[in-house]
């Protein structure tokens, strides 16, 4: 007969088979633990902190060390003195801190790179601090080179911001140079006629003939000198916006919606507007009699361009009547025709001649003199969530609404009512409400 098993009871009264484990008592530890002091980020109580790291420190209480001397070979040429390290602690490992490269040889080997010194908070980090801790200055390269760029003068962009030029906006006649030489010469060759026969046959009719279709042809011509670029924005703002979920690919739309920034986003250069896809800063300057000119086409008593700057990026369109999203490439040197009105921010008359100091920062920036000049700063800028019309061709790529800058430049027509002859705008055309600042769409 087999042996009887043994069995016995759990706690919660379940039978098991097998022999009642006696409880083990509870082992000493083998190592005395002891606890460990807080430093405060203080090198003299880190203990093989120092060592480790290679951080020179003198004990001001204790005599100094003799230096450390490093090198293999015992002439001065080779050989290297450290500054003399003394680290406060009981622990003497050999593994920490500098360790040999064989049991013979004189050179050093450190485990870890060298601090140029350990931060007052206790942390470490590597390289040299190039400011005091807390101001900001440490900063990755590529970050450095952004800020310094755009804190110090003039902004630099790459080659995805359309530069453009002191005035982008071209607007011109649609009329052919041939015709337009034909009349001069057939107004001179009839002015000619005219007088010799009012002088020789004493007959003035010829001449009030010709002075009669020629005095009409200059009233117009003056006209459309006058009232050429606002007859353009009025062909534009009656321009039908067109529904972009519609359009087919090579399509010349208008398209009506809210901005918002592409990859680039700008910043207006005097009052550091940010986010914003089209910006403009121009400094303008009077010349009265005698005076300086601004530039080379600079007239007398007249306002001459002396400074622009003037972005323009790739932003986003938002459809109002869709709620599609276009891309709108107008970066990488595209040809744009910004409508967009400025607001004098700066004004120095011969009354007033104190200068901000800002203005004054700004200009100097730009190594531009302030001396004895009647000037005039403004700037422009179309800020993201404003509200934006966008005149070009529709492209359609991998599935990418696009709305790129037409071939031809823009032709307003002939308008006969108004005695406007065809004007015209070359590249994307963009144009901005004048109170785009209060009706600004947060995005």
């Amino acid at each position: 007969m087999a042996g009887r098993i043994q069995s016995h009871q759990l706690p919660n009264g379940l039978y098991v088979s097998g022999k009642l484990e006696q409880p083990k008592e509870p082992r000493p530890p083998t190592m005395a633990a002891r606890a460990v002091p807080y430093t405060g980020g203080d090198i003299k109580k880190s203990g093989e902190l120092g060592r480790m790291f290679d951080i020179s420190l003198l004990d001001p209480q204790g005599p100094p060390p003799p230096p450390l001397i490093v090198g293999g070979n015992s002439s001065g040429g080779n050989s290297r003195q450290h500054a003399p390290l003394r680290v406060s602690g009981s622990s003497s490992n050999p593994n920490s801190g500098s360790v040999r490269s064989g049991p013979n040889s004189g050179s050093m080997k450190k485990s870890s790179g060298p601090l140029s010194q350990l931060q007052p908070t206790g942390l470490i980090t590597s390289g040299s601090l190039s400011g005091p801790i807390g101001s900001g200055s440490r900063r990755s390269g590529q970050m450095d080179r952004q800020v310094s760029n755009l804190g110090s003068g003039k902004a630099k962009y790459g080659s995805s911001v359309t530069c453009l030029n002191t005035d982008p906006v071209r607007v011109g006649f649609k009329v052919p140079k041939t015709v337009v030489w034909a009349v001069v010469i057939v107004a001179a060759m009839g002015l000619l006629v005219g007088a010799f026969l009012t002088v020789a046959v004493k007959k003035p009719v010829v001449i009030a003939a010709v002075l009669a279709a020629v005095v009409p042809a200059v009233v117009v011509l003056v006209w459309n000198c006058v009232w050429g670029r606002k007859g353009l924005l009025s062909f534009i703002k009656k321009y039908p916006d067109a529904e972009l979920r519609g359009a087919i690919d090579g399509q010349f739309v208008k398209v009506t919606g809210v901005v918002t920034c592409g990859s680039i986003p700008l910043e207006s250069s005097y009052q550091r507007t940010p986010r914003c896809v089209y910006v403009s800063t121009e400094l303008y300057e009077y010349k009265g009699l005698g005076g300086r000119s601004a530039n080379s086409k600079h007239r007398c008593f007249s306002w001459g361009s002396r400074h622009a700057e003037k972005y323009v990026s790739d932003f986003y369109i938002s459809d109002f009547q869709s709620g599609l999203r276009a891309l709108v490439k107008a970066g990488y040197g595209s040809k744009v025709s910004p409508f967009v009105k400025p607001a004098t921010v700066a004004n120095v008359t011969t009354q007033n001649k104190d200068l901000s100091p800002s203005f004054l920062k700004w200009l100097s920036d730009r190594n531009l003199s302030a001396d004895n000049r009647v000037m005039r700063l403004k700037e422009g800028y179309i800020k993201e969530g404003s509200t934006v019309s966008v005149m070009g061709v529709v492209r359609r790529h991998d599935n990418v609404l696009m709305i790129v800058p037409p071939a031809e430049p823009v032709s307003s027509g002939c308008r006969w009512w108004r005695c406007l002859l065809p004007t015209y705008a070359d590249g994307l055309i963009i144009t901005c409400d004048d109170n785009q600042n209060a009706d600004v769409i947060p995005v």
